[in-house]
């Protein structure tokens, strides 16, 4: 059975991506294979507030993204190493979106990771009905980071703050040179962070973190042949699991996240995360990912607006569901 409209716009629930979304949707019928294969390019104009200000990350198409790297001069413009600051992700398809996690590297689930795994499912084919997301909580750590909406580090002297545009939030990356807490009082959406240098690499550890988050959520393909978005039988790492319905992937309060972040030259990031959760994993879940400096975006707001969620859902997706 063909995934609702809602799995084609990524699961999300809010009115104006949906909208959004939808009017992309409708061009990619109209056009066909042609939509698909050109980019608008750098005859359509970028939307900002008003003069002096910038379009977000994710609101700029390829040519406007390669444009404006060329014009910043990022392959061959002198950089300081431990400088990372600036509005990284949403690359395009050259580059990764954030830190998409590599579903290659999943290790297997302990029983208890398994059991949770389990809960994760979807109680329908159609979306992910158990998707933390759906009722705005949190996206929470690392999940927000495998989101294509940017991220902006902000080096302060005590201090890094990493904004994601995603749930308009941040956190807090300590480098005062205090220590994790060994036994967090109270669990967080973000958890704590500690960062250092360790030569030309930024490390973050981080720690007590609130188990009602996912690591990461996991799709399925859709078998939809005249769905212009998917090719039937592709874009699913779920399928890879044997999974049948949409989910996420859990861990436990007691997960600690390491990050290592290393500024390749101007314009590219290295990433490097590793999940490490006995509890739930067997061994360790690492993923490595680049990515793109956005030198002509700026942060933009994207909350999950619990009115517009319940608007969205009596509007499109029980009529949606209630058709199928």
């Amino acid at each position: 059975m063909p995934l609702s409209i809602l799995d084609i716009l990524g699961g999300e629930q809010m009115r104006k991506s949906a909208i959004v979304s939808v009017v992309l949707l409708a061009a990619l019928v109209a056009f066909g294979p042609v939509a698909l294969a050109q980019e608008p390019g750098l005859k359509v104009p970028l939307e900002t507030p008003g003069p002096g200000w910038r379009t977000c990350p994710h609101c700029e198409n390829n040519a406007h993204v390669a444009d404006d790297r060329k014009k910043a001069n990022v392959d061959t413009r002198t950089f300081n190493p431990h400088d990372i600051s600036g509005v990284w992700g949403n690359g395009g398809p050259q580059f990764d979106a954030l830190v998409p996690l590599d579903f290659n590297t999943v290790p297997p689930l302990t029983p208890y990771g398994q059991k949770l795994l389990d809960a994760n499912k979807s109680d329908s084919p159609q979306w992910n009905s158990k998707d933390p997301w759906n009722i705005c909580d949190p996206l929470g750590w690392p999940r927000d980071f495998t989101f294509s909406y940017g991220m902006e580090f902000i080096q302060l002297p005590d201090r890094v703050l990493q904004f994601f545009e995603r749930g308009h939030t941040w956190r807090t990356i300590w480098t005062d040179g205090r220590k994790l807490p060994p036994d967090p009082p109270i669990q967080r959406f973000y958890g704590y962070a500690v960062g250092r240098w360790e030569g030309d690499t930024f490390v973050v550890e981080s720690n007590g973190f609130d188990d009602r988050t996912w690591v990461t959520r996991y799709e399925l393909a859709n078998p939809d042949p005249q769905d212009p978005l998917h090719k039937p039988g592709t874009g699913g790492a779920g399928n890879r699991f044997g999974f049948k319905y949409l989910g996420g992937f859990p861990h436990s309060d007691e997960m600690p996240v390491e990050e290592r972040y290393k500024r390749l030259n101007y314009g590219l990031l290295q990433a490097t995360l590793t999940v490490i959760d006995p509890k739930v994993y067997t061994a360790p879940w690492t993923t490595t990912a680049t990515q793109a400096l956005r030198p002509n975006a700026e942060i933009g707001e994207d909350f999950c607006v619990s009115s517009d969620s319940i608007d969205f859902t009596n509007r499109i997706t029980i009529p949606t569901l209630s058709t199928k």
